[in-house]
């Protein structure tokens, strides 16, 4: 695993329960701020592996960006669980919701 892949691992891992974080904003504070896409591979391939809690993470838009049905409701239903409230669309308010660690993660 690379450096950059560990710090997703253990940033997804600190995302507290009942907020959400970007993958953008993942990639920030892992170190390389247009990685977005390569935090999106990570999380599909190690969400089970690491017992990641890959409901917390969802585009810039504040949307649930998971296409299937199935996956989408189960994200939905996770994030509902914890608390998040779930707008049109599955837009979740950032300014309410979004994760803001008081130190960047290294």
């Amino acid at each position: 695993m690379t450096p950059f892949t560990e710090n997703v691992v253990e940033i997804i891992r600190s995302i507290p329960e009942g907020k959400v974080a970007t993958y953008g904003q993942i990639a920030g504070l892992a170190g390389s701020p247009r990685a977005a896409r390569q935090v999106v591979r990570a999380l599909h391939s190690m969400s089970k592996k690491y017992c990641l809690p890959w409901h917390r993470v969802i585009n810039a838009k504040g949307q649930i960006a998971l296409r299937d049905d199935e996956s989408y409701n189960e994200q939905r239903l996770s994030l509902e669980a914890e608390g998040v409230e779930i707008g049109l669309n599955g837009v979740i308010d950032l300014d309410r919701y979004q994760w803001k660690p008081s130190l960047h993660l290294k």
